[in-house]
């Protein structure tokens, strides 16, 4: 069974500083993690190795530092690492992201499985995992809590909806995107610590993925920040004598 996890280098930090010209986040001098909802479906990709047997390929797209996630995803069971990276890439939103990343993929030899993380805690969009389903043209869950079963091309899963939880069955190859409550991240063994050192991470441009200029990176975008703000912090408190006057307060806030 082949696995493609896809995982993607974010700030260590809740505070993102972002380029007042260009409207991208700032990443020179901020410590940097595996993002937390990909450590969730490196666990789940390992576990199905455990079960099913196969290999699993971590993919991230970012800068050179970004060998070091992926050197995490090898130490805790990661078979092979790939890393897009260049200026081509550079200033992509989520769908020229979304095309890189498939063009990699089809580059691998496609996948039975993708799985991503429900969102970048950089980005809060959770929108990677479904262009990237689409641009592949293979069917996609989102916000999967449990994987039951892989057998007879199928994947049998349960996923979180707004009035609880779905029963699903796809055909492979499929992509998922998965929450935190689908298992527990293990931690790398030293091991895994020690093979991940000496493995190699394969560093891909635009050229060896065939991307055309106008569909990555920055010219591939279809979105872009014109603006960005701090919210004002505000803070008070108001005294208020029973639920009557509870509502005619809120009832004001409305208005305003």
């Amino acid at each position: 069974m082949k696995i493609v996890v896809c995982v993607k280098q974010v700030p260590a930090t809740g505070e993102q500083r972002l380029d007042p010209v260009t409207g991208t986040v700032i990443r020179e001098g901020v410590a940097s993690i595996l993002n937390p909802f990909d450590a969730y479906a490196l666990e789940e990709a390992v576990r199905l190795k455990e079960r099913l047997g196969g290999e699993i390929t971590a993919l991230s797209m970012g800068v050179p530092s970004a060998q070091e996630t992926l050197r995490r995803a090898l130490a805790v069971g990661a078979d092979r690492a790939v890393l897009l990276s260049g200026r081509a890439f550079a200033g992509a939103d989520t769908l020229a992201t979304a095309r890189a990343l498939a063009l990699a993929i089809r580059k691998l030899g496609g996948a039975d499985l993708v799985l991503c993380g429900r969102m970048a805690t950089d980005g809060d969009t959770a929108q990677v995992g479904p262009m990237l389903a689409e641009l592949l043209g293979i069917p996609h869950a989102a916000d999967v809590s449990r994987i039951e079963r892989v057998e007879d091309g199928r994947v049998t899963l349960e996923r979180m909806s707004d009035d609880g939880y779905r029963a699903e069955r796809l055909p492979l190859p499929s992509l998922l995107t998965v929450v935190k409550e689908i298992n527990v991240p293990r931690l790398p063994s030293v091991t895994g610590v020690l093979r991940a050192a000496r493995a190699e991470v394969m560093v891909w441009d635009a050229v060896d993925v065939g991307a055309s200029p106008e569909d990555i990176g920055q010219r591939g975008s279809r979105t872009r920040v014109v603006r960005t703000a701090r919210p004002a912090k505000k803070a008070g408190c108001r005294m208020l004598d029973g639920f009557a006057a509870l509502m005619e307060a809120l009832k004001a806030e409305e208005k305003r």
